[in-house]
């Protein structure tokens, strides 16, 4: 893959949280790792879909890309510019390189202004435009989020999920980003307004050649919306391919067993598909299993994963990346 076809590049990224043991005092000894040595590409243009369950990581990797979470170590590139060293205003001046689309519309738009003044907000903090210029660029973000204009005279409460979440989507392209972070957009709407959102962001993305990091729990909105989907569990990696790949022969035994999860279309072939139940919680991030972080739940367990954690590793494609010893043997749960 051409560097110069890469828009996002994350090298070894970890979060740490320091565990408080008492008021305002950390136990230096114990720390959650939220995010654990997470390396990925993202190429122009391209969707890559983030799945995992909840607590695995997601939401804090996205914001530790774009520093709204400060990352313990690692490094993360946008457009070439490296966001892991800047600081003060040369980080501020970067910030229209990529942008967030948070989970609840209810909780990210200010209730006290009106959408003219969210849209023109990130706009006068970044540029130096003409009142007439920064009208004129609200009303195209909100003719191309699918709004009308009376729109930007009202506030927040006025609207429904899905219309904030449009306002939403708005803010987050009105800087004209080259990528976007949309963390789990459709998660706290209405399933009637979620493909709504879906199929708008899915025509944006495509009409201005966006970059996107599409973070979701949900397996068959990532397929329908991505290019790529990468499975996390436990703050780290655990498989990254083509959504094809994913979807027709997953090879991480956790990724076998959230594909299995996703309910058929024909009622006939849901009866006949075996499903795969995981056993027992998830680890707590806080205390990590030694060797591999899946082993307390993997049907598929072997010594060698109580010992050394796997690392990714191409598989049967270049671009398809697995962490499973037992994937290498070809074992699996569904075959």
């Amino acid at each position: 893959m051409s560097s110069d076809n890469i828009i996002l590049k994350i090298d070894d990224l970890k979060v740490h949280f320091p565990v408080r043991s008492g008021f305002l005092r950390r136990d230096s000894n114990v720390t959650v790792k939220a995010v654990d040595g997470v390396s990925l590409t993202i190429k122009k243009g391209e969707v890559l879909g983030l799945v995992g369950e909840s607590g695995c990581g997601k939401s804090t990797l996205g914001r530790a890309i774009l520093r709204l979470v400060e990352p313990t170590s690692g490094k993360v590139q946008i457009d070439g510019v490296n966001f892991s060293e800047l600081e003060g205003n040369d980080l501020r001046k970067a910030r229209p390189i990529a942008q967030m689309v948070f989970q609840d519309p209810y909780a990210s738009l200010d209730p006290r202004m009106t959408v003219f003044e969210i849209l023109a907000e990130p706009v006068r903090a970044h540029w130096n435009l003409k009142s007439d210029e920064i009208t004129a660029r609200i009303k195209k973000f909100l003719d191309i989020c699918g709004l009308p204009h009376r729109a930007a005279n009202k506030y927040p409460h006025e609207f429904s999920g899905g219309q904030r979440q449009r306002i939403a989507v708005a803010r987050a392209l009105i800087l004209d980003p080259k990528m976007i972070i949309a963390d789990e957009p459709t998660s706290a709407l209405d399933v009637s307004v979620q493909a709504q959102i879906l199929n708008l962001m899915k025509d944006i993305q495509r009409d201005l050649g966006l970059a996107m990091l599409f973070i979701s729990h949900n397996l068959a909105v990532v397929k329908y919306i991505s290019d790529r989907i990468a499975v996390m569990y436990l703050g780290k990696i655990v498989e990254l391919a083509h959504k094809e790949d994913i979807y027709l022969n997953p090879l991480h035994p956790y990724t076998q067993a959230l594909v299995s999860a996703v309910p058929l279309p024909d009622p006939m072939e849901e009866r006949k598909r075996q499903r795969i139940v995981l056993t027992g919680e998830p680890p707590s991030p806080k205390n990590p299993p030694k060797g591999c972080s899946f082993n307390p739940r993997c049907p598929l367990v072997v010594p060698k994963c109580l010992e050394k954690p796997p690392v990714l590793t191409p598989k049967e494609k270049p671009q398809w990346l697995v962490s499973c010893y037992e994937a290498e043997n070809g074992k699996s749960l569904v075959r």
